[in-house]
């Protein structure tokens, strides 16, 4: 009995003993030495494009072209300037005016030849007044035709009383309406003829056949020189710019006579 007692207690033992972990000394492992993860080859760059120094190309034309700080356009007329709206009120009563003093025109379309050049609101006067041809016939603003009616009328033909030529029966016109600039430039103001406001009186034709052109005529001690001058000096009571052959070579061949308006009614006569 006892044998068997201790036959049972060395199985039990034995049993444990093989359950538990081994004691013994655990072989050292080395350590895995990590290979680092493959890194994908860097792309070279390819060398950044020298700077283009080449100044940008210019803009095209705008239709707001500016002007320079004096009001000068560099160049022709440009879209920039606009046409200058007229007051239907306003040019009802010119035409109602032009007409009471035996004027001869007719209405005709809105001219806009862009450039700044153009009428809102013109006419093609024929005649000033009733016998006196314009030649040929001029495209302008209401106001500058009765501006040369209301000269002719009351300065120019008294004045004619002591030539013995009769009555004037023409008025040669060397420019009304245009586009361009003063005098012709290439640079500087747009021209009262491009805006209608102007017409270039280039001589007098008499009934008598005879034609005074406009020269210059300060020293002349004849009744041509007389009238010529009687006619420039009067011209500044209608017209607020009067040019004659003494302002400078642009005008020794005609009177230059406009309608522009300036601040304070000012008139420029020369």
């Amino acid at each position: 009995m006892l044998f068997r007692i201790v036959s049972l207690t060395s199985v039990l033992i034995w049993l444990i003993a093989a359950a538990l972990p081994q004691t013994g000394p655990i072989p050292e492992q080395k350590p895995v030495r990590e290979q680092p993860a493959e890194t994908p080859p860097i792309p070279m760059e390819k060398p950044a494009a020298p700077l283009d120094k080449s100044p940008a190309p210019a803009d095209k034309p705008d239709t707001q072209v500016p002007t320079s700080t004096t009001g000068e356009m560099q160049g022709p007329p440009r879209p920039s300037l606009t046409i200058a709206p007229e007051s239907d009120e306003e040019h009802q009563a010119c035409l109602k005016e032009l007409t009471a003093m035996g004027a001869t025109f007719k209405d005709i379309p809105r001219i806009d030849d862009g450039n700044g050049c153009g009428i809102d609101k013109p006419i093609a006067l024929t005649s000033p007044l009733p016998g006196i041809a314009l030649k040929p016939e001029g495209k302008m603003r209401c106001e500058a035709a009765l501006a040369l009616a209301q000269w002719m009328k009351g300065s120019v033909i008294p004045s004619t009383a002591a030539l013995e030529n009769g009555k004037i029966v023409t008025i040669n016109q060397a420019s009304t309406y245009i586009c361009r600039l003063r005098n012709n430039a290439s640079t500087g103001k747009i021209s009262e003829h491009a805006r209608g406001n102007a017409i270039d009186v280039a001589s007098f034709t008499f009934e008598n056949g005879k034609t005074i052109g406009i020269e210059p005529r300060r020293e002349d001690p004849t009744l041509t020189g007389a009238f010529q001058r009687a006619a420039s000096a009067s011209a500044c009571l209608y017209f607020t710019t009067v040019l004659d052959p003494e302002s400078d070579a642009a005008h020794e061949t005609h009177f230059h006579l406009d309608v522009l308006e300036r601040n304070g009614g000012f008139r420029y006569c020369h």
